[in-house]
């Protein structure tokens, strides 16, 4: 009894060219694409169950999305510059630091007024979880903020004066 198998045909099989995408669709194409995949579905759910006043509503916010979204799918990201992004990185940067001391001054309110009985070794000992990831956001926005100070700026080009 042979228990191997063996091959039908001698020859191989046939190479299938498969189709190619012609044309290459944009990240914010394709969030704007994918969002309204998941927003109208979950739009026509939502609309016969809410109140008609909220249901309007939330029909005028999915246009507004639509709208804006569209806005966003013209943007060429190949055309923006190192130099035009720095604002918004130092943004990100201030938030990590800032969002990182309030978490920190919410932490230290709460103990306080819920736990005034527990002194500073007790709290770090229950909390240090919360302490070091609100420590870390800080430290995270300072490292952007350090890294957006040292990258070099690029120089204007100087008229010369007659």
């Amino acid at each position: 009894m042979d228990c191997e198998g063996k091959a039908t045909s001698p020859t191989a099989a046939k190479n299938i060219e498969f189709a190619q995408l012609t044309t290459t669709r944009q990240p914010l194409e394709l969030l704007r694409y994918s969002e309204a995949m998941l927003r109208r579905p979950t739009l026509a759910v939502l609309t016969p169950i809410l109140p008609p006043k909220l249901s309007k509503k939330l029909q005028l916010a999915s246009i507004v999305a639509d709208e804006s979204l569209q806005e966003l799918a013209e943007i060429n990201l190949e055309q923006i510059s190192d130099f035009e992004l720095r604002p918004a990185r130092i943004y990100i940067g201030l938030s990590f630091v800032g969002f990182g001391a309030l978490m920190i001054l919410v932490l230290l309110l709460y103990l306080n007024s819920l736990h005034p009985a527990l002194n500073t070794i007790d709290q770090m000992r229950r909390y240090w979880y919360a302490y070091v990831c609100f420590v870390s956001l800080g430290v995270t926005g300072m490292f952007v903020l350090g890294r957006e100070t040292m990258r070099p700026i690029p120089k204007t080009k100087k008229f010369k004066k007659r």
